[in-house]
Order: structure tokens, then C-alpha cells, then sequence
């Protein structure tokens, strides 16, 4: 039944439990806390950038390796973002978005090898990083501007009369950030999965019940099923673009209230 449930590359379960808060003593009281797949997979994907811009940047070299290259072109990518979304001023924000755009980038990748977990299509991990941001921004924002942040709800030329109407949308939508910004990245990667699982697990069930005669209908599933995992790819790559592009602009905000 896994191997065909779309739903169950999505389940979270616990590898070992950590220890208890609370209870009794007895078996099922209190609260455990556990070192999940989810976990696992969040550590697996910091290790490997970190031991990925380690090793490349550890022997700098004037003719670059293509570890060096690569992770040079990475933080010339991410910085480039930053600059344009941001300007100069946004850059001592640069560790902050590089280190969101490779997080997600990676565990997206990783969630596209066969048995891996895919930490991005739970929306509790997706928040987390949004609220993140959505501090950030707030924390920032009051500290290097004060009270003339709450000028980023006042849009610059507006009538008086039209503020009354105009300050509240400024509002929601600010607040709406998070939500927005989180729901995007899990729910492209959740369907995604999903729909990939869905057309895989049609191939294998006309292939097993069909014989010959199934290997020729499970054609064109098998087709839309590669088709997709190139989709998936690009999706992945292009949510966690998406997630650092906005991250900056938001940024921007806080260092540039008034519109």
C-alpha cells in the first residue's frame, strides 16, 4: 500500500525518542520529544552545504576547481539578487538569504531522490523559515527606522481622504507575508509529489495487473512520469529563487520603508 499511497512520502515518523516532558512515568504520558525523518533530513541538508562551501572554498586557487567556481558563481548569484531586490544597503542581510536559497534549494533536490524526505512539503517547516523572515523584517525595521517604519502603510502620494481605505490593505497584505510566502513553497512541492506519485504508482499498478498488454498502457504514464521529474527539478529550484527574491524585497522594506 506505501508504494502506491501518494500520501505516504509524506509522513513523519520517529527514528529514536529524545526524552519526555511531563507524565507519569508511565508508557504514553507527557510529551516526547523524537529525532524524526524530518529532522534527519534537515541536518543532512545543512551538512552537505556546509561541507560542500568547506571544501571548495578551503584551497583558494586563481585558476578556480569547479567546487570553487561553482560555490563563487553561487554567492555571486545570490548576491546579484540581493543588490537588485534590496540595493547595497540589503547586503548585510546576504548571509540570511543565502542561507535560506541553498537550504531550500538543497532539500528540494533531495526530496527528488527515490526514498528521500522532502522537508519543503510540510507547511510547519515552510512557515517556520517565512516567520522568519517576517520577523526579520519587523525587528529590523523599528530598530533602524522607529516609528517611520509604519510609513511602509502609508503609500507615498496618496490622498488623505483614500487612507482610511488604503492603510488597512497595506496592512493585511503585510501581514499576509508569511502565510503567503510559506504557502507557495509547500503547496508547489506538496502537489508536485503528489501528481509525480500518482502517475508512477498508475504505471506500476497497469504493469503488475496487466501483464504484456499493461507494459504497452503504462506508456504513456511512464512518459508523463519523466516528463514531471524534470518539471519537479525545475520547480524546486525555481521555489527556492522565488522564496529568496521575495525574502530580499521584503528586506527592502525594512531598510527603505517609505515608498
Amino acid at each position: 500500500m506505501a508504494g502506491t499511497d501518494p500520501i505516504h512520502q509524506f509522513v513523519i515518523y520517529d527514528i529514536f525518542e529524545l526524552f519526555t516532558v511531563g507524565g507519569d512515568g508511565t508508557e504514553g504520558t507527557g510529551t516526547t520529544f523524537a529525532f524524526t525523518n524530518s529532522a534527519l533530513f534537515m541536518v543532512l541538508t545543512v551538512a552537505t552545504i556546509a561541507v560542500f562551501l568547506l571544501l571548495s572554498t578551503s584551497g583558494k586557487k586563481l585558476i578556480p576547481t569547479r567546487a570553487q567556481l561553482t560555490a563563487e558563481l553561487l554567492y555571486e548569484f545570490v548576491a546579484g539578487m540581493v543588490r537588485s531586490s534590496a540595493g547595497t544597503a540589503g547586503m548585510k542581510f546576504f548571509p540570511l538569504v543565502f542561507s535560506l536559497f541553498t537550504f531550500i534549494f538543497v532539500a528540494n533536490m533531495f526530496g527528488m531522490v527515490p526514498y528521500f524526505f522532502t522537508v519543503t512539503s510540510h507547511i510547519i517547516v515552510t512557515f517556520a523559515l517565512s516567520m522568519l523572515v517576517f520577523l526579520t523584517v519587523i525587528i529590523y525595521g523599528f530598530v533602524k527606522n522607529g516609528p517611520k517604519f509604519l510609513k511602509l502603510f502609508v503609500p507615498a502620494g496618496v490622498p488623505g481622504y483614500i487612507l482610511p481605505i488604503v492603510t488597512p490593505i497595506e496592512v493585511i497584505s503585510f501581514l499576509s507575508r508569511p502565510i503567503s510566502l510559506s504557502v507557495r513553497l509547500f503547496g508547489n512541492i506538496l502537489a508536485g509529489h503528489i501528481t509525480l506519485k500518482v502517475f508512477t504508482g498508475f504505471a506500476v499498478m497497469m504493469i503488475g495487473g496487466l501483464g504484456a498488454l499493461g507494459w504497452l498502457g503504462a506508456t504513456l504514464p511512464v512518459l508523463m512520469a519523466i516528463a514531471l521529474t524534470g518539471l519537479e527539478f525545475l520547480v524546486g529550484a525555481v521555489q527556492a529563487y522565488v522564496f529568496a527574491v521575495l525574502t530580499s524585497m521584503y528586506l527592502n522594506d525594512a531598510i527603505h520603508p517609505s515608498h
